[in-house]
């Protein structure tokens, strides 16, 4: 399936075969630049991501175009490169554990990615770009409003993400499901199959602002920040990364693009 950027027009492709045929790339260090600058990319011409759809509102499919504030973002890195963006929705283990990254899938990773020791370990991070943490969920009739209320319950987690490692750590008491990824950790609060779930407040808040029958009644100070992530070493990358994040807060684009997607600029804007 081709699909256009309703922002940008940038051609995607979302298909597993395109994602099959770029995990047989050579990595960005072997090939020739192909971006402004003399950035190399696995693709000629092309930017290419890797996140998990969906994770609204960084990135997620709507009427049949794939857009969110992380793809704009990437859009705009891409702009400055000279070249197009294209994305490949892959599982988030092998995005935030930078596998994708290495075997040439992609050349940058944009998922909601909280920075962590362990993941930079294996990936190299891009400045920070948006401060996140984490969230309760719960059926909007529900009394749960604390980690602690969860004793003997079932909590629904996301599987390779930092809310569950918080479970993990903070929720002894709870049975924690483990789901693949967030519309299925969503709707599982929806249909009763758990009794609460943990993820990052942006895509938690954003999901009960559309739906009446759920609520977020918790938030934990985890005090965590997103990075994207390109393949380690990636040094012209990772410079042309940060030299577009430093624009786009410098020239109003990402207050701009915050404002779409959250509904009013950061507060620190």
């Amino acid at each position: 399936m081709r699909i256009r950027t309703r922002r940008t027009g940038t051609l995607i492709v979302v298909t597993a075969v395109a994602a099959l045929a770029l995990s047989s790339c050579a990595s960005s260090d072997d090939t020739a630049a192909t971006g402004t600058g003399g950035v190399p990319l696995i693709s000629e011409g092309k930017l290419t991501t890797c996140t998990q759809l969906p994770y609204r509102p960084f990135e997620f499919s709507e009427g049949g175009e794939i857009t969110g504030f992380d793809i704009d973002i990437v859009a705009e890195i891409a702009k400055d490169l000279g070249v197009e963006q294209e994305v490949v929705d892959t599982p988030f283990e092998g995005t935030q554990s930078g596998e994708d990254l290495n075997t040439g899938k992609c050349d940058i990773a944009a998922a909601g990615i909280t920075i962590t020791e362990k993941r930079a370990q294996a990936l190299d991070f891009s400045d920070p770009y948006f401060d996140a943490t984490q969230a309760l969920m719960v059926k909007s009739d529900s009394t749960i409003a604390s980690l602690d209320d969860l004793d003997g319950k079932k909590l629904g987690v996301q599987a390779a993400t930092t809310g569950e490692i918080y479970a993990q750590e903070n929720a002894p008491g709870a049975e924690l499901v483990q789901f693949e990824d967030l519309a299925l950790l969503q709707t599982a609060v929806q249909t009763g199959q758990v009794d609460a779930a943990i993820n990052d407040n942006g895509v938690l808040f954003d999901f009960a602002s559309l739906n009446d029958d759920v609520k977020v009644s918790a938030e934990f100070d985890t005090g965590e920040q997103y990075g994207l992530g390109v393949k380690l070493g990636s040094t012209a990358l990772l410079e042309a990364v940060n030299g577009t994040l430093e624009r786009i807060k410098g020239d109003g684009t990402y207050d701009t693009l915050y404002a779409k997607y959250f509904g009013s600029a950061p507060a620190s804007s």
